[in-house]
């Protein structure tokens, strides 16, 4: 083998041995990153009620909030609630309604606060499942640089074998 297909296999097995090292490492951070939504999810104490749920979610019924899925179903839940105490306005239509009115509308600003507080609840449920997606995104992509990594090192190791044999 000449110098450039020598320095080309030890390239290869440099990328790939820093790859198989890159992969696990990313393996362990969607792993930590999930067990930290877990974490944060169970802390909030959130349970699905044991009746009332739509078809949909029924399948939720009297469970406490710990994934992603989970946390994407309850946004999905308050979306619903929400929809029926504001009749499907949100925050900044009643917002604007309110100011229309002078400001002085008790109904108004009591479903006002509503519409917060369910659309903040919602944001938060729904950047906690936007997270669970990324933890999954970041162990698939570790698995995949290990086995890529292993692979151009081993194509790298066949590589200086046959140029071993040739000489």
């Amino acid at each position: 083998m000449d110098g450039s297909h020598r320095r080309a296999g030890t390239l290869l097995g440099t990328v790939g041995t820093a790859l198989v090292v890159a992969g696990p490492v990313m393996l362990l951070r969607g792993r930590s990153g999930r067990n930290e939504i877990r974490t944060e999810l169970a802390a909030q104490k959130i349970t699905f009620p044991d009746h009332g749920l739509p078809d949909e979610l029924a399948a939720y019924t009297g469970r406490r909030v710990e994934t992603g899925p989970e946390a994407h179903a309850y946004a999905q839940f308050i979306k619903g609630n929400l929809a029926k105490a504001t009749g499907g306005r949100a925050y900044a239509e009643i917002t604007a309604e309110l100011h229309a009115a002078g400001g002085d509308d008790e109904k108004l600003a009591k479903m006002r606060q509503t519409a917060f507080m369910a659309q903040s609840l919602r944001a938060s449920l729904m950047s906690a499942y936007q997270a669970w997606h990324l933890t999954t995104l970041v162990s698939g992509l570790g698995v995949a640089l290990t086995g890529l990594g292993a692979a151009m090192v081993a194509t790298a190791d066949a590589l200086s074998a046959r140029s071993s044999n040739r000489t």
